[in-house]
């Protein structure tokens, strides 16, 4: 990890080791799925979908999305879940997004950092990090940080 440029990210975790970070929510799983198809009027398309399911207050809720692309379709499920205990989520905008290899293995079969960088309605703008072996792993632990620190910066 590198927290240079994801403050937002860095605060999380020094929160979480001196014990001051809430659970507003827990993942319990997540699938994306892509599909590239030739459409009814012969356009070739690309859709994505995602299916979450979280845990707030000690109950189990799934939604699902499509969106642009992978990561969006996951926001989007992710933030419809919450969107009924955190309102304030609705307003948030990803105004960035940065994939980096980290690992000495190249291409496809690397580790990979994903940066997020979020702004809400008054303008505020924080960034976010996620890393894993899988992109859209990294992206949604780049993005649940996004949504956590507007939650902390919200109460």
């Amino acid at each position: 990890f590198s927290y240079d440029i994801a403050l937002a990210s860095f605060e999380l975790l020094v929160r979480k080791h001196i014990g001051q970070l809430k659970e507003y929510f827990i993942l319990n799983k997540f699938r994306v799925m892509d599909e590239r198809r030739w459409n009814a009027k012969g356009d070739l398309v690309t859709e994505s979908e995602a299916t979450v399911r979280v845990t707030i207050n000690k109950k189990e809720y799934m939604n699902v999305e499509i969106g642009n692309g992978p990561v969006n379709a996951l926001d989007k499920a992710l933030r419809k879940s919450l969107m009924g205990f955190y309102p304030m989520l609705e307003d948030l905008e990803l105004t960035d997004f940065k994939v980096r290899i980290l690992s000495s293995e190249k291409g496809t079969d690397a580790i990979v950092r994903v940066i997020i960088e979020t702004k809400n309605k008054e303008g505020a703008i924080w960034t976010t990090v996620g890393v894993s072996t899988n992109i859209i792993d990294a992206s949604y632990n780049a993005l649940r940080e996004s949504l956590i620190y507007k939650l902390i910066k919200s109460s």
